[in-house]
């Protein structure tokens, strides 16, 4: 038996695949930073809202002692 543990040497590739996944990963990081750039701005405060977790995660609203489902 013999042992094959090393992997085929690969190929080089062309010219224009080489350009295509140096495109491909100038989208990418064109994308995080605009995704990043999204999260960090800041949101609006809600003004007289719900104390506490957000209730319609829950399904339920609770005012004064009573809840009503929906």
């Amino acid at each position: 038996m013999s042992d094959n543990s090393s992997s085929p040497e690969r190929k080089s590739l062309p010219p224009a695949a080489q350009r295509a996944l140096a495109e491909a990963e100038a989208r990418r990081q064109a994308a995080a930073a605009a995704e990043a750039e999204a999260r960090d701005k800041a949101r609006p405060k809600e003004m007289q809202g719900p104390k506490g977790p957000e209730p319609t995660r829950y399904g339920d609203w609770e005012r004064k002692g009573i809840a009503s489902d929906f």
